[in-house]
């Protein structure tokens, strides 16, 4: 199954106007904090959204605030104006209860200086009665029609939510690729060489490869043909760590690698030999982790500890002490400007892919299971022993299994990783992700209980 673009919707708006707490109604998470103070919003929050069966990255931003001279204030607002930038469809949150600002009109005017899709929203709206009242006011800003919502509520969100991905292109109508493209995304920190590894990939100076982090601002898709083999090539922006305030203003950079990791069949994760494995390193491989792509780690820069035996050790140390629930992920030694190790990348890919999509017999796969229950028997349940009755595949990119038991809950995760490993070692897969879903065998009405 090809992963299709999974659009970018940022919530922008003037500080305290519900933008934490919408956020938190649609992702049905309170993963933002919700405070009265203006500019209590101080990075972006972002989650994974679907909606009528149509998935998108929402992202809450902190509050735009005009003419205001205050570090901080100043931060928030270049902040949510590159989110205009480089969002797909963008929200703007307006104050019922505050009324209509002179603000909103600069905001306004704003927005309509981006060519992209944006929906005016006004909060604080909480039933019929109020959308007469309250709503009239903001016509005043030229806009042909507005959503009368409460956040805190749910008044109206849902009529919303089937507006927004009701614009949004399908997975059918995202732009046409050749049959069996290989969809591969560069991920990793500024100034590791995603760009001179694209450059070297393509035989040609496509990207802009420069020392000063933070090149490359968005996304940029490159299709590549090799021996009769289609490639997309995803260039990032690279993934900085935290930390300093003026890092704030780079959290996009994480947002536009998560939407990459959404569609890409493979990620390419790349680690600065110079540098070593870092903390925010071991945040790129996590986003990879949870999302379940397959992944190749490229430590780069290689030819700078060549000659370093020692230094060369230790560097595989740390990549395997952060890549232990990912042993599966080839790592390779390259050096992108030169070109050394570079040679083995596409091999391995097609290799990756190759295992990837690989289908099972369920006969084979019940095989496998038996085998390794009998090696390995499953503990009691308050009493009760753990039984797996059959297995069969739902899925590839990654393999998907659907195990059935008598009680999936109760299965521990060390035991579910025991079974990961072992259909790993019996069905040949020992460079990809297989994910295991234990799902509970419908009990008969009638008959003899478990």
């Amino acid at each position: 199954m090809q992963n299709s673009h999974c659009p970018l919707v940022a919530l922008i708006g003037r500080p305290n106007v519900g933008k934490s707490t919408l956020f938190n109604r649609i992702t049905r998470a309170r993963k933002a904090i919700v405070d009265p103070t203006p500019g209590v919003t101080r990075d972006r929050h972002y989650e994974k959204v679907t909606v009528n069966d149509r998935q998108f990255i929402l992202i809450d931003t902190g509050g735009i605030e005009l003419d205001r001279d205050e570090t901080m204030s100043s931060l928030i607002q270049q902040q949510t104006r590159q989110a205009i930038d480089e969002a797909d469809i963008i929200v703007l949150l307006l104050d019922a209860k505050g009324g209509l600002l002179a603000e909103d009109y600069e905001v306004v005017k704003m927005l309509r200086r981006v060519d992209k899709p944006f929906f005016h929203v006004v909060n604080k709206i909480d039933g019929p009665e109020q959308e007469e009242t309250l709503l009239s006011q903001f016509y005043e800003l030229g806009v042909d029609r507005l959503w009368g919502v409460s956040a805190e509520h749910g008044y109206g969100v849902t009529d919303f939510l089937d507006s927004l991905v009701a614009g949004m292109a399908s997975a059918e109508e995202t732009a046409a690729l050749p049959d069996s493209t290989i969809r591969i995304a560069c991920i990793g920190r500024p100034n590791v060489g995603k760009s001179s590894l694209v450059n070297r990939l393509l035989g040609e100076e496509r990207m802009v490869v420069s020392e000063i982090p933070g090149t490359t601002r968005d996304a940029v898709d490159t299709l590549l043909t090799r021996n009769d083999r289609n490639y997309l090539l995803i260039d990032t922006a690279g993934i900085r760590r935290k930390g300093k305030v003026t890092d704030k203003l780079e959290k996009y950079s994480v947002i536009r690698a998560l939407s990459a990791l959404e569609r890409c069949d493979i990620a390419l994760l790349l680690v600065d030999a110079g540098e070593g494995i870092t903390e925010q390193d071991t945040k790129v491989i996590g986003y990879a982790l949870e999302r379940g792509r397959a992944c190749l780690i490229l430590v780069n820069k290689w030819d700078l500890v060549k000659e370093d035996k020692k230094r060369q050790k230790k560097i595989l140390e740390e990549v395997a002490d952060a890549t232990r629930f990912m042993e599966y992920a080839p790592v390779l030694h390259i050096s992108a400007l030169s070109g050394a190790g570079t040679n083995k990348l596409f091999p391995v890919i097609d290799e990756v892919y190759r295992q990837s999509g690989l289908e099972f017999p369920t006969n084979m796969l019940n095989r496998i299971l038996k085998k390794a229950v009998e090696a390995h028997t499953p503990p009691l349940h308050q009493g009760k022993r753990l039984k797996f009755y059959y297995i069969t595949q739902a899925g590839t990119r990654p393999p998907t299994f659907l195990v059935f038991a008598n009680y999936p809950k109760a299965v521990h995760f060390s035991y579910q990783r025991f079974l990961v490993n072992q259909f790993a070692t019996g069905l040949g897969l020992d460079k990809i992700p297989i994910k295991i879903i234990l799902k509970e065998r419908q009990r008969k009405k009638y008959g003899k209980q478990e």
